[in-house]
């Protein structure tokens, strides 16, 4: 009997040895067979909906310059402009006190990647596939997401921000991190950035390289104590060598993501430790930016945007709200927004109005005199009148609150809705507890850091706002890509 049980254990090995074997070899045919391919079609067709678009172009559009600074992971309590007391940050502050601050701003998802995609596309990240976030090629995550055949970079056939306002004749320069991809079609010079300068991945990831265009300019690792003061100065000569025609700027530092730099100049300086030095050193940078669109004298000329990919990680402030990044509660998406534009936006302007990041990409296209796309879906909302007269936002316009691909929560006005899903309890140790809770409903005027669930008392608002994430969900599997035509 023993011999017969050792016989069945030694068959049981042996199966368990042979499946791993297929495993890996099914899993090493997949990895080598691997390419993330765009429909043809769809290229062909971007191309024609590009003609369309640029045919419809007004021509009598005044076509102000844009420049959008996206930090990463500064938090909404970060700056003084948004209650920070611990953090100095007045260049900052001032264009605040010059212009327009949102306090219920939303970028498109709390963690990087998918964040990106969704503000230079105007989409929500579900329509480009890329609701995770993309590693070095080669890298073991990369190599898993090939696995599984997920996308490793943007689709090129999506129709990104600068794109589109290349049409009216901008001239688009990029400086900072991508994160959507590290080889074509998907680099930043493929998709409507003429001139790029910046590491194509998040700051903690490696290889490292800091790239001009298409070539390394620095091998990794890159010095990163500069790295603010080189992304400066390319800002400030890229700006300079363009201030004659109308302009794009996407200006995408890679702090306050950790690992920390800060500069040999603000080493030690501020009372807020290694963290505080680095927004020191961010806000001298947007400082610097200002100052350079003033000396080229088009200050007046130039809607200057500051916001967030996310929330804060390890180190930083959510404010007065629930959550931190890679988090649905409000401290994952709800971010920083500023807008600056001398002689359109009244200083001293304060709103609750809710705006999205993916409402930039419609907005400056309208300003641009640039039609929307007809041929995809854009979820993007034309916030022109928010921005420059104060007008508020619809409280029907939904705003997403996504984990990776799964939907978990939706905003429509005051209320918030969670689906049931995993919530840490704040334990720490070895084990993990993370126990299913919901669905919540919380009324974000009454309760802004969803501590007070209220669906017991609103139980016909809970189900309206669960419908409507059913109702996306569908529309989503139905139409992945948010095709028209």
């Amino acid at each position: 009997m023993i011999q017969g049980i050792a016989r069945w254990l030694g068959y049981g090995v042996l199966a368990i040895l042979a499946a791993g074997i297929l495993g890996a070899l099914y899993a090493g045919l997949k990895l080598v067979s691997y390419d993330q391919a765009e429909d043809r079609d769809r290229l062909e067709q971007k191309l024609v909906t590009l003609g369309k678009m640029s045919a419809r172009v007004d021509a009598s559009a005044p076509r102000p310059n844009f420049v959008v600074i996206f930090f990463d992971d500064l938090g909404y309590g970060d700056l003084g402009a948004f209650g920070s007391t611990a953090v100095e940050t007045p260049a900052i502050d001032r264009l605040a006190d010059e212009g327009l601050a949102l306090d219920h701003f939303y970028a498109a998802a709390s963690y990087c990647t998918p964040s990106r995609a969704g503000l230079l596309t105007g989409r929500w990240p579900a329509r480009t596939g890329l609701t995770h976030i993309v590693f070095p090629t080669g890298h073991i995550i990369d190599s898993g997401l090939r696995i599984m055949g997920l996308p490793v970079r943007l689709p090129a056939d999506e129709i990104l921000l600068p794109e589109a306002l290349r049409l009216a004749g901008y001239r688009t320069g990029m400086v900072g991190k991508w994160h959507l991809g590290d080889h074509s079609p998907s680099l930043p010079n493929d998709l409507g950035f003429e001139h790029y300068y910046g590491m194509l991945h998040s700051n903690d990831m490696v290889p490292l390289p800091v790239y001009r265009n298409k070539e390394i300019a620095e091998p990794a690792p890159a010095d990163q104590t500069t790295l603010t003061d080189r992304y400066t100065a390319e800002a400030v000569q890229w700006i300079a060598a363009n201030a004659d025609e109308p302009f794009f700027l996407y200006m995408a530092p890679n702090f306050p993501h950790i690992p920390l730099y800060a500069s040999a100049e603000q080493d030690g300086n501020s009372s807020a430790g290694l963290y505080g030095d680095v927004i020191a050193d961010l806000d001298r940078s947007v400082g610097a930016v200002m100052e350079a669109l003033r000396k080229f004298g088009v200050a007046d000329d130039t809607l200057l945007i500051i916001t967030s990919d996310n929330g804060p990680w390890y180190q930083g402030s959510a404010g007065a709200v629930r959550g931190r990044k890679n988090m649905v509660f409000e401290g994952g998406p709800r971010v920083p927004f500023i807008a600056h534009w001398p002689g359109r936006i009244a200083p001293e302007q304060r709103s609750d109005s809710v705006v999205t990041a993916l409402d930039l990409y419609p907005t400056l296209l309208s300003l641009a005199g640039v039609p929307l796309p007809e041929d995809r879906i854009i979820d993007g909302l034309d916030v022109r009148a928010t921005l420059l007269d104060g007008a508020p936002t619809p409280d029907t316009r939904p705003v997403y609150y996504w984990s990776g691909s799964s939907l978990l929560g939706v905003r429509m006005g005051p209320w918030k809705a969670h689906r049931r899903h995993r919530v840490s309890a704040g334990m720490s140790g070895p084990i993990i507890y993370a126990p299913e809770k919901g669905p919540w409903l919380f009324d974000l005027e009454r309760d802004p850091d969803e501590s007070y669930d209220v669906s017991q008392t609103r139980p016909a608002t809970l189900g309206r706002l669960l419908q409507n994430m059913t109702a996306f969900d569908n529309e989503v599997a139905e139409n992945p890509r948010g095709w028209i035509q």
